[in-house]
């Protein structure tokens, strides 16, 4: 665990690695055998990896989605992609580094994969633009979905970002129009598409790649039309009120999945997935093609009618 990104909840577990690091050190220059005070120690901190873990509440659930250690999409398609290749530009104006697209083979199947990076690194993240998307992206990410549809591919949408880039240049080249026309676009996409929540999804910057057939978070995600602490800003005049926004707004995967919003929560092994991030990478293609083939034998037209159900079911109308 990197010392530099230690949250305040993740302290515990930093001072039972300390003393692990510290015995082995010591026996290494003493050689005095201290095998089982380690193997004590590790025990320790499993059970206290599980406690901590297990016990976030909702605004820890959502500062350990941001953890600058958890894997971004770039991470994940490495792992689970046997074959990638990158496809860029929206045909229309540039092309957006905050969404990754093209073909990829998991296995023996292709997918299109669509995905939003955030970067790592102050160069890096300024080149991806914090993972926030511009029209151009999105518009990107439609041409990526049309040629799936036309090669009857299935499309698989990686979600991390804290929002649509809400620049001038942004909502001058058409934000909300790019967002609006994706939705429509996936609404009666004839092909399978599949959306996993890695990170932070927030508002319809993360709508416009996930609306899907079936949605899928990890454990240590949220998913929500705004941020806690746009939401404290607006209702409570005080963004430092986040955790109790946080907890107004429902925001984690738990509570996605007990409201009929997300159809599965992936598990992170050992806790989080910055802690074991090729455990989660092996959860993560599993769970995906788990879903496609729930989904591969359906014909086009239930494909589109099931989809259109689901949201329908979704929320409550008063009248």
């Amino acid at each position: 665990m990197n010392e530099k990104f230690i949250l305040d909840f993740e302290l515990p577990l930093k001072e039972i690695e300390d003393k692990i690091k510290l015995l082995e050190m010591t026996s290494s220059d003493i050689g005095i055998d201290v095998g089982d005070k380690i193997k004590k120690l590790k025990d320790e901190l499993s059970d206290k990896i599980n406690i901590v873990y297990n016990g976030l509440s909702r605004w820890e659930t959502v500062q350990l989605a941001r953890h600058p250690n958890r894997p971004h999409a770039s991470d994940y398609i490495k792992s689970i992609t046997n074959y990638w290749y990158e496809l860029h530009g929206d045909r229309l104006y540039n092309d957006d580094p905050s969404i990754m697209s093209g073909i990829a083979m998991i296995d023996d199947i292709k997918f299109f994969i669509i995905a939003q990076e955030k970067g790592r690194g102050t160069k890096d993240k300024l080149f991806r633009n914090f993972g926030m998307p511009k029209p151009e992206g999105y518009r990107k990410a439609a041409r990526m979905m049309k040629l799936a549809e036309k090669f009857k591919l299935p499309v698989i949408t990686l979600i991390d970002t804290p929002g649509a880039y809400p620049g001038i240049g942004a909502e001058e080249r058409g934000q909300g129009e790019a967002i609006a026309s994706n939705l429509i676009l996936m609404s009666s996409l004839q092909v399978p598409i599949i959306s996993i929540v890695i990170g932070e999804g927030a508002s319809g910057g993360a709508l416009a790649i996930g609306l899907s057939d079936s949605i899928l978070c990890f454990k240590n995600t949220w998913y929500s039309v705004i941020s806690p602490e746009g939401c404290a800003s607006i209702l409570f005049r005080d963004s430092s009120r986040a955790s109790e926004a946080a907890d107004a707004m429902k925001v984690t995967s738990t509570d996605l999945y007990e409201m009929g919003i997300v159809d599965k929560i992936i598990d992170e092994p050992n806790g989080a997935a910055h802690i074991d991030p090729s455990s989660a990478s092996f959860e993560l293609k599993k769970e995906i093609l788990k879903s496609y083939k729930s989904l591969k034998n359906k014909d086009t037209e239930k494909l589109v009618n099931d989809r259109m159900i689901k949201y329908n079911k979704i929320g409550d109308w008063i009248s």
